[in-house]
């Protein structure tokens, strides 16, 4: 914790160390992307600053935002606003990279086809399951299989634990847990409403890829919850509550200043 003075007014903020490795890119950027979904209709209003008791000690939080902060705090945005497209073509390649990374030895026979059901998706055509979470969430499964390819294929394969007759379907289940976090961090209000956001925005500024690293614990969070609750189908909704739920307590957590420091980021591998 370190004071910062800023036009006259002492603010305290938590300091961040710099990022001490890179994340995976794959070819297929969003940054690039011009296609938006408009504002969805989850925005509201926020206030100029968060206050937050944290070990008996009341913290203000300047919702100022660096250089830094902005940028990446943008170019997250533009990610999140961007339409899952089936006519573009890097959104088609990113879905041919997912199958690739998921069934390495097997062939897809097409963008349609009942292939894609045996990963989870609700049909032949992925595409139509976006909705929610938008070309992030296409992401957000591709960094996830790229970067702890153990993990992924633990839950895409229902692997350990005693599992229910009716299992949430992996890929539909991964779009959500999208949709939960940028609900969760209230990033598309201009001004932040909730503690956890301006936490999280300190993380971005230092890595790039902490959303991406974050939805990854989510989804490890979620299926530990799930086999501890012995959930079922039915049950998806209430398990992922709880999940965001104990999301937010490890992000406020004092130690925690990185995505890597919070306690379920030991579920990856």
């Amino acid at each position: 914790m370190r004071a910062e003075r800023n036009q006259g007014s002492c603010v305290a903020i938590r300091c961040l160390p710099p990022a001490f490795i890179s994340r995976y890119s794959n070819g297929s950027s969003s940054s690039v992307d011009d296609v938006t979904c408009g504002s969805p209709r989850w925005i509201g209003r926020g206030f100029s600053c968060v206050c937050i008791k944290r070990k008996v000690v009341y913290e203000r939080v300047c919702v100022n935002l660096t250089p830094s902060q902005e940028e990446r705090l943008n170019r997250l945005k533009h990610r999140m606003n961007v339409y899952f497209d089936p006519s573009r073509h890097g959104h088609q390649e990113a879905l041919r990279a997912l199958w690739a990374s998921t069934y390495p030895d097997q062939e897809l026979n097409g963008l349609i086809s009942e292939q894609w059901k045996q990963m989870g998706w609700q049909g032949k055509d992925p595409s139509t399951d976006f909705r929610g979470g938008g070309f992030i969430s296409l992401e957000n499964l591709l960094f996830f299989a790229k970067t702890f390819s153990g993990s992924f294929q633990r839950l895409l394969n229902k692997q350990g634990g005693k599992r229910a007759a009716w299992e949430y379907p992996f890929a539909v289940a991964g779009v959500n847990i999208t949709f939960m976090i940028m609900q969760m961090l209230d990033l598309h209000s201009s001004k932040p409403r909730r503690f956890v956001r301006t936490v999280f925005i300190q993380m971005l500024a230092e890595d790039e890829w902490a959303f991406d690293l974050l939805y990854c614990v989510a989804f490890m969070v979620m299926d530990k919850q799930w086999l501890e609750r012995n959930a079922s189908y039915m049950e998806f909704n209430e398990v992922l509550r709880s999940t965001r739920v104990q999301l937010e307590k490890e992000l406020l957590l004092d130690d925690v200043m990185r995505i890597e420091d919070m306690p379920s980021y030991g579920l990856l591998s």
